[in-house]
C-alpha cells in the first residue's frame, strides 16, 4: 500500500553541484504536489544549490561528510579519497535511520559499482532505492571492469534497486553489466529542460552589453562560453588551448567559462600562463544571479557555446545552451550525440582535440547562416525530445510502482 503522502529523499554526498542536481530539482518540482521531500547533503555545500531548494521551498538537512574530489596522483592518495568515500556513505547510511525506507523512495547519486556495500546495507533496511547514471563506467585496467562488472551483476539482484540511465547511450553499454532482466526494465530518463523557463529566459528582454562589462567582457567580441565546472573531464584546458590557438587567428573573439566553484591558486596560475587577459573570464554562477532564471539569461550574452568534455553524459548545460539558441560544439562522447547530430543541430568534434575545437570557432565566427541553421534546429530538436516535466513523470511512476512492491 502506497502511503498517502510518500516520503521522497534526494542524497548526494559531495559538495560541487551540477547537471545531476539540476535532474533532481526538475523531478521535485514534479513531485512536490504528491510527496514530502526531503534533500540530505554535505554542511558546507555551495550557497548556489541551497538557494536553488529554499527557492523550490525543499526542505534540506546536513551531514558531516563528504566525498573528496581532489587529484589522486599517488597510491596513499587514492587510499585516503577510498576512505573518505566510505566514511561519507557510512555517515549516509546513519542518517537515514531516523527515516522508514520501506515506506519511502531514496533517490541518491553514487557510482553503484563502488558503492555496493552501502546499496546493500540499504536493501538490507527494504529501502527502495534509485541511482541515476549519467555515463557508462570510465575506462579502466581489465581486471579492475571484472571487478566493477560483478559488483553491478551483484546490486542488480538486490531486492528494491532501480536504475535510470540518463541517456540511451549508458543503457546500451551496461548491457552484459547488469542482469538481463534488470537491463529490459530500465528507463531511460532523459537529462531534460523544462520548456516553460527555457522560454522565459529566451524571451527576456536582457541588456547584453550591460553584463558583458559588469563581467570585464568586451561587449563587442564574438563570445564563446562553457558552463559548468571547471574541471578536467569538462575539457577546461582543451578549452583554453583553443582560446589561445583562436586568439592567433583572430583578436575579436572573447571566451568566459561560468563555473560554481572558483579553482585552487594552482590552477589559477596555469590559467594566468595562458597569457589571455582581459579575453578570458573564469566567472562563478552565483555573480549570474540567485535564480536559475538568472542563469539561463546569462548563457544568452553569448555568441557561441562550446563543451570539450572527455567524459560526460548527457550534460545539461549543452542541452540548455542549444534550447536557448546558442549554436553548439561539443564533443563525440557517450550521450552527446544523442543531442548533437554534426552540421544538424551543432558541431561534433573528437575528444582532447585543441585544433579542431579552434577551427571550428572560427567557423562559426564566419559563417552567419551556419550559426542560424544550428541554433533553430538545435533550439527545436531540444524543446521537442528533452522534456524534463515528461522525464519527471517517467521518474515518479517508478517511484510508485517500487512502493507497490512492483
Amino acid at each position: 500500500m502506497i502511503p498517502k503522502r510518500p516520503k521522497l529523499i534526494f542524497l548526494w554526498n559531495y559538495i560541487e553541484w551540477g547537471g545531476a542536481q539540476i535532474y533532481f530539482l526538475a523531478i521535485m518540482k514534479e513531485a512536490l504536489r504528491d510527496c514530502d521531500i526531503v534533500v540530505i547533503l554535505p554542511r558546507n555545500s555551495l550557497p548556489d544549490i541551497l538557494n536553488y531548494l529554499e527557492s523550490l521551498g525543499v526542505r534540506y538537512e546536513f551531514i558531516d561528510a563528504c566525498l573528496d574530489s581532489g587529484a589522486v596522483p599517488t597510491v596513499k592518495r587514492k587510499l585516503q579519497r577510498q576512505l573518505r568515500r566510505i566514511h561519507a556513505e557510512f555517515t549516509s547510511f546513519r542518517h537515514l535511520f531516523k527515516y522508514n525506507l520501506r515506506e519511502s523512495i531514496l533517490h541518491i547519486e553514487t557510482a553503484p559499482w563502488q558503492s555496493w556495500l552501502f546499496l546493500t546495507a540499504l536493501a538490507m533496511r527494504r529501502a527502495n532505492v534509485f541511482v541515476t547514471m549519467h555515463n557508462f563506467l570510465p575506462d579502466s585496467s581489465k581486471w579492475r571492469e571484472t571487478v566493477w562488472k560483478t559488483r553491478l551483476q551483484f546490486v542488480s539482484r538486490l531486492p528494491g534497486f532501480h536504475i535510470f540511465p540518463s541517456n540511451q547511450d549508458t543503457k546500451d553499454k551496461l548491457k552484459g553489466w547488469v542482469e538481463a532482466e534488470f537491463w529490459k526494465k530500465m528507463k531511460v530518463t532523459y537529462t531534460a529542460v523544462n520548456p516553460t523557463e527555457i522560454d522565459a529566459a529566451f524571451r527576456a528582454g536582457i541588456d547584453v552589453s550591460e553584463i558583458r562589462r559588469r563581467h570585464g567582457i568586451n561587449e563587442n567580441k564574438f563570445l564563446v562560453l562553457c558552463v559548468g565546472q571547471f574541471i578536467d573531464r569538462k575539457g577546461r584546458w582543451v578549452f583554453l588551448d583553443a582560446a589561445k590557438l583562436v586568439l592567433n587567428c583572430d583578436k575579436e573573439v572573447a571566451f568566459a567559462w561560468l563555473t560554481p566553484k572558483m579553482p585552487g591558486d594552482a590552477e589559477l596560475a596555469r590559467i594566468e600562463a595562458y597569457r589571455l587577459g582581459d579575453c578570458f573570464r573564469l566567472i562563478l554562477s552565483a555573480s549570474a544571479g540567485k535564480d536559475r532564471s538568472d542563469v539561463l539569461k546569462f548563457f544568452r550574452i553569448a555568441d557561441v557555446f562550446v563543451l570539450p568534455s572527455f567524459v560526460e553524459g548527457l550534460p545539461i548545460a549543452l542541452l540548455e545552451a542549444m534550447a536557448l539558441g546558442l549554436p553548439s560544439i561539443s564533443t563525440n562522447v557517450y550521450g552527446i550525440p544523442e543531442a548533437i547530430k554534426h552540421l544538424e543541430t551543432g558541431i561534433l568534434i573528437e575528444v582532447g582535440d585543441s585544433q579542431a575545437l579552434a577551427n571550428s570557432i572560427l567557423t562559426m565566427k564566419n559563417d552567419y547562416e551556419l550559426r542560424q541553421k544550428l541554433s533553430h534546429f538545435g533550439r527545436d530538436f531540444v524543446l521537442k525530445t528533452f522534456d524534463e516535466q515528461s522525464v519527471a513523470k517517467i521518474v515518479i511512476e517508478s517511484y510508485r510502482d517500487s512502493l507497490r512492491g512492483k
